[in-house]
């Protein structure tokens, strides 16, 4: 008898220690949240590292909750382009290893998991080398048709490769990432696109070296591809801060002279851009002042209204609602819960313009205070904790959207 009531008490243990999507099938009444959401019109989704391909209890989670992932860093051009390889090119054109990004995406692929494209062309931390003459640092910059060559190549080959070798599992791409300035000296004033000339004091090297009209050509190369491959794969534009007045209009016009930019046979414009990412860092950045500020819901949800009215389709692409204090885990669930609630609403008008919510802030952080990703996504800004359990903000979202209200 004792030896039984043992063994009870450790199972019980056990159970208890296990986070819910732990438990074996039919032991936990937590429903899979994009099952949750797919009422509403909209995938679930999550981020995903190479190196969190190693951690069993993440990758649980994410297949458990999640309809869509995005690569953190992996499917980025600096990630897969090699520099080595394209030296020795005799073509001329840039080589690609994806190695890890295919490991991503094959798991994606054997878990049902759609993938979110990101990103093609993006200022940011691109490399250097890419822009120079045989790719040699210590030689001139190429010149724009070089350059052009280069990226239309290497747009075509990426897309056609994850097209090719995982069919329909790649549903989108952010083809252009943050190319509307916002801050002083970052745009021409007089330019309505807001087109991004510096970052943080450093050139746009995309602009600088292929000049003025880079995204569009982006995203020509980007449909040509999608076209030549006969996939179902949308094209989306990305940028922070899309749900903010000044930066939204900027947006659209970005978009709409994207969108005027080319012809079709008949001579009728060809439509380029299929949709708007916006990145929903929500919040302070780094501290507490600004977070869980209730006017900006409506804000969201009308940048996603006027996106939509313009014709484009709209995915939350990186949401961390941010908390920077440990006390403020119910406001911030009252706020997760109301913003949830906007943008089920959002779908229930029209035609349903929000695709996804991908929420990148997903767990808490212990990285240090001012580091980064704490600064990004905040301590105490996730859904779940440090041990990957679910906190009372999870559960409470997950009753928003079961209940919907």
């Amino acid at each position: 008898m004792r030896r039984a009531w043992t063994a009870l008490l450790a199972l019980m243990m056990i159970v208890t220690a296990c986070p819910a999507w732990a438990l074996g099938e039919g032991e936990t009444d937590v429903e899979p949240m994009y099952a949750l959401a797919a009422p509403y019109g909209f995938k679930l989704g999550a981020p995903l590292s190479f190196n969190q391909l190693r951690d069993a209890k993440y990758l649980n989670m994410l297949k458990s909750h999640f309809n869509s992932l995005t690569a953190t860093n992996e499917m980025k051009a600096y990630s897969l382009l090699d520099e080595r390889a394209s030296r020795r090119a005799a073509d001329g054109m840039p080589v690609m290893n994806y190695a890890m990004a295919d490991k991503m995406v094959a798991w994606a692929q054997e878990n049902g998991i759609g993938v979110r494209g990101h990103v093609l062309v993006w200022d940011a931390y691109m490399c250097d080398w890419y822009f120079h003459e045989g790719y040699d640092p210590a030689k001139p910059y190429a010149d724009p048709e070089t350059i052009r060559q280069r990226t239309e190549y290497y747009i075509t080959q990426v897309v056609t490769h994850f097209e090719e070798k995982f069919p329909g599992v790649v549903y989108c791409w952010d083809v252009v990432n943050e190319a509307v300035g916002e801050s002083a000296g970052e745009f021409d004033p007089a330019d309505p696109r807001h087109l991004r000339t510096l970052r943080s004091g450093a050139p746009n090297l995309f602009r600088e070296y292929m000049g003025e009209d880079y995204v569009a050509q982006a995203f020509l190369y980007a449909r040509n591809a999608v076209e030549a491959l006969g996939a179902d794969v949308k094209l989306y534009y990305n940028d922070y801060n899309a749900f903010y007045p000044e930066k939204a209009q900027a947006i659209l016009a970005l978009a709409q002279s994207v969108d005027s930019y080319a012809q079709d046979g008949a001579g009728n414009p060809r439509r380029l851009v299929d949709g708007i990412g916006m990145q929903g860092y929500i919040g302070g950045y780094g501290d507490q002042d600004g977070c869980l500020d209730d006017s900006l819901i409506p804000m969201i949800g009308e940048a996603i209204r006027n996106y939509a009215a313009a014709g484009y389709e709209v995915q939350i692409t990186e949401m961390a609602v941010r908390n920077f204090e440990l006390d403020q885990a119910e406001r911030h669930a009252d706020y997760y819960v109301c913003l949830f609630r906007t943008l089920m609403g959002v779908n229930r008008e029209g035609d349903a313009p929000l695709k996804a919510v991908s929420i990148w802030g997903l767990t808490d952080t212990n990285a240090p205070k001012g580091n980064y990703v704490y600064n990004l996504n905040s301590p105490y800004g996730g859904l779940l904790d440090l041990k990957l359990q679910y906190k009372d903000v999870f559960y409470r979202v997950c009753e928003t959207l079961r209940q919907g209200t």
